[in-house]
């Protein structure tokens, strides 16, 4: 991320966004004819008040002077057109470009590797999401069309009081550098201000979602008084980053009222006397000072929008920071095609990996694993062994710093990532519930399944709860699932994995949240659905696996022992160890589970 000297200006950094007003170049070209004959009758308006007051109330005719008060009439009237027809496609505009702003950063998001979100916060990028681009949509659908305006108006104006009168219109240029000075000096200290309030105000959004992810877990702790202090530092250091923006702007507002207005009243004394000496006429005058407060007004404008220029240049910076992101789990050019029909083979050959986050000691260190088709491999192991860290690489969330990973005889490095995944189902043991009904959750297994399969999922992961929940399937079943117990949220996810009929199957823990009797119901239902099918199995409770083809056990990153329950028990090592701690002498279950990953 660039620092406040090495940031690039606001003009360049909005460059970045010309990818997406391209689309739009007939709206665009549409907008700018429309500026261009509202900027022009602005200036026409000036001509009318001349002709109105010379013609009009100096001639002493009614003809004349009803002429001149239907052309102005005229004027305003085809002026409203335009300026109507100029806000409603820069409003347009800047709806379309923050929508496909949203839309390619979250887009963006999606492909990011896990890597990125070891250090990213979501409340952070959420607000890059939001707010940023509201930022810019601001900016596109309302600021950038006024600027422009401005300008031109500004320019029009000049050029008008130079024709109507040189010598006062000198009075006026004086103060220009006098305003154009500040202008650059103090949007560029605003420009700074503004990404540093951005930046807290996306601090409060990071805690915020982080306290009430955790909202149970803070009040279970009594932890409240901590979390409000901290979130009232964070929202004070919030507003004293805006307050020193809006400080900057007010002072630039400041010198531009008072130098702006002060040359029009100072022009207006200086014309007066001009017409008193006959050297202009009051119609004149009076179209120079339209002219002059026209042009004052502009410079004001121009000042408050270069702020908003600003501030949308920081969102803007932060926005491309986000798309300018790369995964690190790149898909190859040319894929390699996984083989048909799946098979199911997996095998990790040599794999060292270590996670970006905490390099050292490395998770896995030269592991050698093969799971044949069909086969059920367990793989049990004390905290931080690995066994995560294997389901980690075969999804291909990471990449291994040394080693392959191999589908069906396929490096996962040369598959593309959709087919490798295509092949996986996973069963998590802390199952994502999403903010919808039950439909949509077990069919996010396998979307295009129709409501009979989904039933049957359901059936087969033991979820005859679901008929009980007040709306049936159609239940919307709360954020995260939050009106579910942990095993009905458990018996979800399997019935979504059993959906997904994948040839590899990934077991995380899948009945650690279930009661003895839906446990065995569950066990019974991954029975069936693992016949055929790779499965891996990551347990805690050794009841679970007792009956896996094999059982690895790993330590340190790296493969202790393999082989049946029975066989690793006469062993007498690692295993030995944890089985005596849940086991009682007759080999029955004693209650005791081996501690987390």
């Amino acid at each position: 991320m660039p620092t406040d000297r090495t940031r690039p200006p606001a003009i360049a950094v909005m460059r970045g966004l010309l990818p997406f007003l391209r689309p739009y170049r007939l709206r665009i070209a549409g907008a700018m004819l429309a500026l261009l004959v509202a900027a022009s009758l602005v200036l026409l308006l000036g001509q009318g008040v001349r002709r109105l007051i010379d013609r009009g109330f100096a001639g002493g005719s009614p003809d004349r002077l009803d002429g001149a008060a239907l052309l102005m009439f005229a004027v305003v009237a085809a002026l409203g057109c335009a300026t109507t027809l100029r806000f409603y496609l820069v409003s347009w505009l800047g709806e379309r470009v923050a929508a496909d702003l949203r839309r390619a950063a979250f887009d963006r998001l999606l492909t990011l590797s896990p890597a990125f979100f070891e250090t990213a916060r979501t409340g952070e990028l959420l607000s890059r999401l939001s707010a940023d681009t509201s930022l810019l949509q601001s900016l596109v659908g309302s600021a950038i069309s006024q600027w422009l305006r401005a300008v031109l108006i500004l320019i029009g104006a000049l050029a008008m009081m130079l024709a109507t009168s040189g010598k006062l219109t000198l009075v006026v240029l004086a103060v220009v550098p006098l305003v154009v000075g500040p202008l650059v000096l103090f949007g560029r200290r605003e420009k700074r201000a503004s990404r540093v309030a951005q930046d807290r105000v996306a601090d409060l959004g990071a805690q915020a979602e982080e306290v009430l992810n955790a909202l149970r877990t803070v009040q279970a702790f009594g932890h409240e008084p901590l979390d409000r202090a901290s979130f009232a530092a964070r929202v004070q250091r919030s507003v004293d980053a805006a307050i020193l923006r809006v400080r900057i702007r007010s002072l630039l507002i400041l010198i531009v009222i008072l130098l702006g207005f002060g040359a029009i009243t100072l022009s207006l004394w200086l014309g007066g006397r001009e017409v008193l000496a006959g050297h202009m006429t009051a119609g004149e005058l009076s179209a120079f000072v339209f002219y002059a407060i026209v042009l004052a007004t502009s410079l004001s404008g121009i000042s408050e929008l270069w702020g908003e220029l600003q501030r949308a240049a920081g969102a803007a910076e932060r926005l491309l920071e986000l798309l300018a992101e790369r995964p690190t789990i790149a898909i190859p050019a040319h894929p390699v095609a996984l083989p048909r029909p799946a098979r199911g083979t997996v095998a990790f050959e040599g794999v060292t990996f270590a996670y970006p986050a905490r390099p050292d000691p490395p998770a896995l260190r030269r592991l050698d694993l093969r799971v044949d088709p069909g086969e059920t491999v367990a793989l049990v192991g004390p905290s931080g062994a690995g066994k995560t860290t294997v389901f980690q690489l075969l999804l291909r969330f990471y990449d291994p710093q040394s080693g392959r990973v191999r589908l069906d005889g396929v490096d996962l490095a040369a598959a593309d990532l959709a087919e490798i995944r295509g092949r996986i189902g996973l069963v998590p043991q802390d199952p994502v519930i999403f903010s919808a009904d039950v439909w949509s959750n077990i069919r996010y297994g396998r979307p295009e399944a129709g409501d009979a399969e989904v039933r049957a999922a359901a059936r087969a992961a033991a979820c005859d709860f679901l008929d009980a929940l007040p709306q049936g399937y159609d239940t919307f079943l709360g954020e995260k699932g939050v009106r579910l117990s942990g095993g009905q949220r458990q018996r979800i996810a399997i019935a979504r994995a059993i959906l997904r009929d994948a040839p590899v199957l990934l077991l995380d823990e899948a009945t650690s949240a279930l009661d003895a009797e839906s446990e065995r119901d569950v066990q019974l239902a991954l029975a069936r659905l693992s016949a055929g099918r790779t499965t891996l199995v990551i347990a805690h409770r050794l009841a679970t696996v007792r009956r896996a083809d094999r059982i690895v056990v790993l330590q340190d990153g790296a493969v202790a022992a393999a082989g049946t329950h029975d066989s690793l028990v006469r062993e007498n090592g690692l295993y030995a160890r944890l089985a005596a701690l849940q086991f009682d002498d007759t080999g029955n279950l004693s209650g005791t589970a081996v501690g987390p990953r």
